[in-house]
């Protein structure tokens, strides 16, 4: 996701609106803004400085602000506004997330994917029994270029890590396979969205269903065209392009005309005059099933492009492996299927993540996960014909800060919770986070409240006190430079690449935003040399010109310290 863990309406009335995925949603305000506890403020030149720039504008008035702004090097307070005030943080949550994992898991920590033949291969080459893909968590399954340099790249194929893993199965000796091919992702449980995600949210690329077995990123691009013209339906397609009923490859499935059904496409939306403002539609009902692409697009504009979600990443990678495999040349005569683990944690999310838990921290002893075996494949006659493992979870951190990519950060929360002996759950990962900040980072335990790894959750409240207290303590620690350089760096790179033209290279921050939340957290180097640590979160201010005010801030702030 491009601007923090951005939320959406599906229903924009432009191409425009829907290529830039405006933010029209709402969100709670049941945080209590007159707690004594968030009253804090400071004085002196400075406050008197940036404390009107809080009160710019009408809207800047209304809205809730909370700002903290320390020396790096002693910790000294040098500007608060509310600091010990819970407010959302929107993606400045995934500072919690991905410095834990770098803590914890530590920056050479990798995910595997393997391949694994259940029976027994004859002469010919034919596998009797069942061929098994298991997820072990690895965000990189795309077709997303490594290490990050500047911008996304995706110049492989999507399903590139797939087409490997099939050849690996050839190479192995396997020609045949007479049984099922089965994508387990049982590694976590199957809870595929937060606690407190918006139901118009997960069609969208930010809001992707968590799943071990991560397939590019768990979305579909649909190209969306209008017809040769007025009058004609619209055509659209969908890449990565498999066959809907067997798993095996197939033609690019397209799909026009009024009520079409096809790969769970259903198109009514026409062509109308060239020169018309275009109206579309897209929207997959909450509980499943076709996505509408219903309105118009004007003939002789330009096709729209959008990712939309995988409903079940582990069913989709099923029938995605299998015509993998067919085009490597392993004949498939068994059923494509999807293997999930119900969740059975019966305990409240509050009390299990209030729960202490003893912190191990794996490296160097481990850099991954390879130890853990679906459960349904112990004792059997089994062996590993193919495999992958991702690159360092310092790429994997940066790619997730530097364009605030949710499903990376909600991977990293529950492999937390498998490493640390959990389950993987969500509960599980997010009690690692908070053991983790209360008994190392040392954060009061009233100053967060996480339910998510990626801050979509409209429930996460932090304060501004605790990102800045979290902050400076990396910059103790030996990941702490992973961290730091992991956040896009202003006028630069990632989610702050056109912002802060004037103090360019000079603020490395985490951005989030949300409806009526906007948040930026992390250094700034001053006009004077001196390093600042700095977390900035505004709720409730309507519209958009709450960034603008942020901004102003904090430009003013690299002229008073």
């Amino acid at each position: 996701m491009v601007c923090g863990s951005m939320r959406i309406h599906p229903l924009a009335p432009s191409v425009a609106l829907l290529l830039c995925l405006g933010i029209v949603c709402a969100h709670s305000v049941a945080h209590a803004q007159s707690a004594a506890s968030g009253a804090t403020a400071s004085a002196g030149p400075a406050a008197a400085r940036l404390d009107p720039l809080l009160l710019s504008t009408p809207a800047a008035a209304r809205a809730h602000w909370g700002v903290s702004m320390v020396d790096a090097a002693t910790g000294a307070t040098l500007y608060a506004r509310n600091d010990a005030q819970l407010l959302e943080p929107a993606s400045n949550a995934k500072l919690f997330t991905t410095s834990t994992a770098l803590a914890l898991l530590g920056p050479s920590f990798t995910m595997a994917t393997r391949v694994v033949a259940e029976g027994e291969v004859d002469a010919a080459g034919t596998l009797h029994g069942t061929l098994r893909l298991v997820g072990g968590a690895d965000p990189t399954m795309s077709g997303r270029v490594y290490p990050y340099a500047g911008h996304t790249d995706r110049s492989n194929p999507p399903l590139a890590a797939l087409d490997a893993l099939a050849a690996q199965v050839l190479a192995s000796g396997i020609r045949a396979v007479d049984g099922n091919v089965l994508a387990d992702d049982t590694l976590f449980p199957d809870e595929r969205y937060g606690s407190g995600w918006g139901w118009d949210d997960l069609q969208w690329e930010y809001g992707a269903p968590v799943s071990a077995l991560v397939i590019n990123d768990n979305v579909r691009y649909l190209t969306i065209a209008p017809g040769a013209s007025a009058g004609m339906p619209v055509t659209a397609s969908w890449l990565p392009e498999i066959s809907q009923a067997s798993g095996t490859a197939g033609a690019a499935v397209t799909a026009s005309g009024s009520g079409v059904f096809a790969d769970n496409l259903d198109i009514t939306a026409v062509t109308t005059p060239a020169g018309t403002a275009p109206a579309l539609g897209v929207a997959r009902p909450p509980t499943g099933g076709a996505l509408r692409v219903y309105g118009s697009l004007a003939a002789g504009g330009a096709p729209v492009h959008l990712a939309i979600t995988l409903e079940d990443p582990a069913q989709f990678g099923a029938r995605a492996f299998a015509g993998a495999l067919a085009t490597a040349g392993v004949a498939v005569r068994g059923q494509s299927l999807a293997v999930h683990r119900a969740p059975v944690d019966t305990q409240s999310f509050t009390a299990e993540t209030h729960t202490p838990v003893p912190l191990l921290a794996l490296p160097p002893a481990a850099t991954s996960l390879d130890g853990w075996t679906p459960a349904s494949t112990a004792g059997a006659a089994t062996r590993i014909v193919a495999a992958r493992r991702s690159v360092p979870l310092s790429d994997i951190v940066t790619v997730t800060n530097k364009v605030s990519q949710n499903l990376h950060a909600e991977l990293l929360l529950r492999l937390l919770g498998r490493a640390e002996g959990a389950d993987g759950a969500a509960a599980g990962g997010a009690r690692v986070v908070r053991g983790f900040m209360t008994t190392q980072v040392n954060l009061a335990p009233e100053d967060f409240l996480l339910y998510d790894g990626s801050g979509l959750s409209t429930k996460d409240l932090v304060t501004p006190r605790a990102l800045t207290t979290l902050l400076r303590y990396s910059t103790t620690q030996p990941w702490g430079p992973v961290l730091r350089n992991s956040l896009p760096s202003s006028g630069v790179d990632g989610t702050l690449s056109g912002r802060f033209p004037a103090l360019r290279g000079r603020v490395q921050a985490k951005t989030g935003t949300l409806g009526e939340v906007d948040a930026l957290s992390g250094f700034l180097t001053t006009d004077s040399g001196r390093l600042v640590i700095f977390s900035i979160l505004c709720n409730d201010y309507p519209g958009t010109g709450s960034r603008q005010v942020i901004d102003t801030l904090l430009q003013a702030a690299a002229s008073s310290f």
